[in-house]
């Protein structure tokens, strides 16, 4: 069985990781039980690293050139017609074929993972089904059931036919969401796909959408490098980052903007905040751990002394940066299942994050972390607060780590996979 993943991007992104990720491990799945049947190769449409493995349509210079200019078109077009609010959106206009190429053509099964910035659309989907083979869809935001946006919040147009969007500029029942679903409804009608939610969250809005809630749904995590995200001894992690050892280590990401929505950073200032004027906490004893782009000229003041990372690209590196943290924090207010999540529990380290996406099917209350309540800084401060008092951390650091093992790791979820694609290519054959 040959299985050929086409993302837009070869690791750059939540969704290039994940499908880096979930290549390597049907791969390795494959080795391990010696099925040399089994081949899985990855083909980005823009390709920045240099791994041999990885495929790219756009290996020639000048399809190079034409790749990036559909890519900035796409980007900079969006955001020309769209409010001044930090909410993804794309109008789909540029894009190219890919039924001719060797490695499409040859394949058993089709996996599509996050295929816009230029890639792929409606109509290029729809071109697929010329090949005659069973095609899978990872949906890693809510592009694929919306009109544009990537991600809804409340919007609740998804449910109809879109149209009078909140995002763009020019709204009405006719503007551009509109006639983007319509492209794809029309597209969608020519294709048979299997849709794989990665959490119960994205399967329930896949279920509810007017675009696609008919098609059968399959609910498969993603899975990650457990032998690189593995926890380290603490002491020596705090080591590495020059943090004394008896500070109590809070982690997060930073996004560029303090205004950034779909982060939720100004929830996390808040709750950090709110968590150092309590009178149980002291300060002094806590270390601020931040990785991530830095932008000094809009950044917020915390409460604890701060340590800034910047971009880690070493997942080895990162790895041991989660294990000298005594919590991570999410304050995301819509994610699907984050990586930065499951990284950090597969580290051995606890995450309190609010209850909203994907994140309740990783983090267990009060068992390897914390859910707030949506959109509540003072409940992050609730879970930051519970952890920092809590008489066994050591034990919810193990459950942590536990909790990944057994339900995505990579053996798992690679099987998981392959299950359903021969369930596909059987279906197909008969």
């Amino acid at each position: 069985m040959k299985i050929v993943h086409l993302n837009t991007y070869d690791g750059n992104g939540g969704a290039g990781r994940a499908c880096l990720r979930l290549n390597a491990a049907l791969n390795a799945h494959a080795a391990d039980r010696k099925a040399a049947f089994v081949q899985s190769k990855v083909l980005a449409y823009f390709k920045f690293g240099k791994d041999e493995e990885v495929g790219t349509f756009t290996a020639s210079p000048l399809s190079r050139a034409r790749a990036a200019a559909q890519i900035l078109a796409e980007r900079y077009l969006s955001k020309s017609l769209s409010r001044s609010i930090k909410t993804p959106f794309s109008l789909q206009w540029f894009g190219q074929s890919v039924i001719d190429h060797p490695e499409v053509r040859s394949a058993d099964i089709i996996h599509l993972h996050w295929i816009n910035h230029g890639f792929l659309t409606p109509r290029f989907i729809a071109q697929l089904a010329r090949l005659e083979k069973p095609i899978v869809w990872t949906f890693h935001d809510s592009n694929a059931f919306t009109g544009g946006c990537h991600v809804r919040y409340d919007c609740e147009h998804y449910l109809r036919s879109c149209g009078h969007c909140p995002i763009l500029r020019f709204s009405g029942a006719k503007d551009q969401s509109h006639s983007t679903w319509l492209r794809k409804q029309r597209a969608y009608a020519k294709l048979d796909f299997r849709i794989i939610a990665p959490s119960k969250w994205m399967h329930d809005s896949v279920r509810l959408s007017s675009l696609l809630g008919a098609r059968q749904t399959s609910v498969i995590p993603n899975t990650l490098e457990t032998q690189v995200f593995r926890p380290y001894v603490q002491q020596e992690a705090k080591s590495i980052l020059n943090i004394p050892p008896e500070k109590f280590v809070l982690m997060s990401g930073f996004m560029p903007s303090k205004n950034d929505k779909h982060k939720g950073t100004p929830y996390l200032v808040d709750a950090l905040r709110d968590l150092a004027a309590r009178p149980e906490i002291d300060p002094s004893q806590f270390e601020l751990v931040i990785f991530g782009n830095k932008n000094n000229a809009d950044l917020p003041e915390f409460p604890f002394h701060t340590t800034f990372l910047g971009t880690v690209n070493n997942d080895v590196h990162l790895a041991k940066c989660y294990s000298a943290a005594d919590a991570f924090i999410s304050p995301s207010l819509e994610d699907n299942l984050p990586n930065t999540v499951m990284e950090s529990l597969s580290c051995g380290t606890p995450v309190i994050a609010f209850t909203t996406g994907g994140i309740p099917d990783m983090v267990t209350h009060g068992e390897n972390g914390y859910l707030a309540p949506y959109r509540s800084s003072s409940g992050l401060a609730d879970g930051l607060e519970w952890l920092y008092l809590h008489p066994d951390r050591q034990a919810i650091r193990k459950e942590a780590r536990r909790s990944v093992l057994s339900r995505f790791s990579e053996a798992i979820i690679a099987a998981r996979h392959l299950e359903l694609y021969e369930s596909l290519v059987n279906l197909r054959q008969r």
